[in-house]
């Protein structure tokens, strides 16, 4: 409990303000919240009728004594522990309490850095079929090919490939409709009643089903094979419990439905931004195939060659500055709590903006300019306090460091193999569970 001695009242977003900008929120509730930040302050109460006030805020400082400081106190809200679970299940990204912990002992070892070395080059690989496909000398939407690249790093990473291409493409609808699901449920709740007579809940909650039984019979052909892959796969069936048992079959499924969900959504997302973001920043791209080249002709080991290029890596972490895929946090008090004098009664539903805290004029020089140089050196370390790409605290995103390394990777060689033309039009956004790109059309040229 952070003690402070003055007491603030928190300013509130009437209803009728969010009742007259319903339908545009439902396209993007960005605008909206940002004008609320401008006129209410940096933490505000969203007034939403029906008894539902959630809290909003872009207190970088706040976060972070949520997130880590006193994250013992707050707990994930049913958005992912219920609402989102029941279409992926109860894995690490929506489960809590001893059911969490004792998934991310298990777990924690895959995704240890050294263990990651093993299956870079399934990435590369992966990196390298997608990139074969790229149409150029004219214009194209690529957010296709970054989606279906991180949804092959998955698949490769995990199964060491060779899933059927059908296979492949009905695990991606399957996860996008349940996405967009939950996007209806949660800024439309005054029809969730019709959601559930309708019958549509239940259909989609089919097709997540329908995803697990295919992944359950992708799981079940290696075991039947027998054979050592040193894949994901491989790592999650050899963990053991500190009682000496395996997973559960249903705790499994709910892991690799959660990876292909988590861990190919918010890359594919990041990779598009950074493309556009390289359109609109020529100078960059060439400062990439500098150091590229430099790499590939000192090392020939790809962990040693992420480690040569820190420029490419700062350019995507400059890139999810802009555009976090995770651009909200959620969380609720299990007790009542005061931070900058501010009081939390128990059970106050938080949501933290890290779109907001990540363009903060008070947290960053010139923040809605592309730099990815403050992301070098010694100016990375002073913005860690304000910089939550992968969240923070104990319930850090797992595979921070799997989806930085493919995503290097995939910079790295793209720009490696293509130039990509300029482009002048704003970066358009649509904001569903991650932060998504729309329209995101480029045009590659041949190097």
């Amino acid at each position: 409990m952070e003690e402070k001695t003055t007491k603030t009242t928190i300013k509130t977003v009437p209803f009728h303000r969010f009742l007259l900008r319903a339908r545009s929120i439902l396209k993007n509730p960005l605008p909206f919240h940002h004008e609320n930040f401008s006129k209410y302050g940096n933490t505000f109460i969203l007034n939403l009728g029906f008894g539902t006030k959630p809290i909003f805020s872009r207190d970088a400082g706040f976060a972070q004594y949520v997130l880590q400081k006193n994250q013992k106190n707050y707990t994930k809200s049913d958005i992912q522990t219920k609402d989102l679970a029941k279409y992926v299940g109860i894995g690490l990204l929506t489960a809590e309490g001893a059911h969490w912990r004792k998934q991310r002992r298990l777990i924690q070892p895959a995704f240890h850095k050294k263990k990651l070395v093993n299956i870079l080059d399934a990435v590369q690989d992966a990196i390298d079929v997608e990139y074969k496909k790229i149409t150029t000398g004219q214009a194209i939407d690529c957010f296709p090919i970054f989606n279906k690249l991180a949804f092959q790093t998955v698949l490769k990473s995990l199964f060491s490939g060779g899933v059927p291409e059908a296979q492949i493409d009905r695990l991606q609808y399957i996860t996008e409709q349940a996405q967009h699901m939950l996007v209806r449920e949660l800024r439309q709740p005054y029809l969730r009643w019709w959601f559930a007579l309708s019958g549509v809940i239940k259909h989609h909650i089919g097709l997540t089903n329908e995803a697990r039984t295919l992944l359950a019979r992708l799981v079940q052909e290696r075991r039947t094979l027998g054979e050592d892959k040193d894949d994901l796969l491989d790592m999650l069936l050899a963990a053991r419990y500190e009682d000496g048992q395996p997973m559960l079959e249903e705790h499994l499924l709910d892991e690799i439905l959660i990876l292909f969900v988590a861990g190919h959504e918010t890359t594919s997302n990041a990779l598009t931004f950074t493309a556009q973001l390289l359109a609109q920043h020529p100078a960059v791209q060439e400062k990439i195939v500098e150091e590229v080249v430099a790499a590939r002709a000192a090392v020939t080991d790809n962990m040693e060659f992420i480690k040569a290029c820190p420029y490419t890596k700062a350019v995507v972490e400059e890139s999810m500055r802009l555009y976090p895929p995770a651009y909200f946090i959620d969380r609720v008090n299990y007790e009542a709590d005061i931070y900058n004098g501010f009081d939390f009664s128990k059970g106050s539903n938080l949501l933290f903006s890290i779109h907001e805290i990540h363009r903060h004029q008070d947290l960053w020089e010139e923040p809605e300019v592309f730099k990815p140089e403050r992301f070098m050196g010694q100016d990375a370390k002073k913005h860690s306090a304000h910089y939550f790409p992968f969240g923070a605290g104990p319930r850090m995103c797992i595979g921070n460091n799997f989806a930085m390394f493919e995503m290097v990777l995939a910079v790295a060689t793209l720009i490696e193999k293509y130039t990509i033309g300029y482009k002048d039009t704003p970066i358009a956004i649509e904001p569903l569970i991650t932060l998504k790109p729309k329209d995101a059309i480029l045009v590659f040229h041949k190097r």
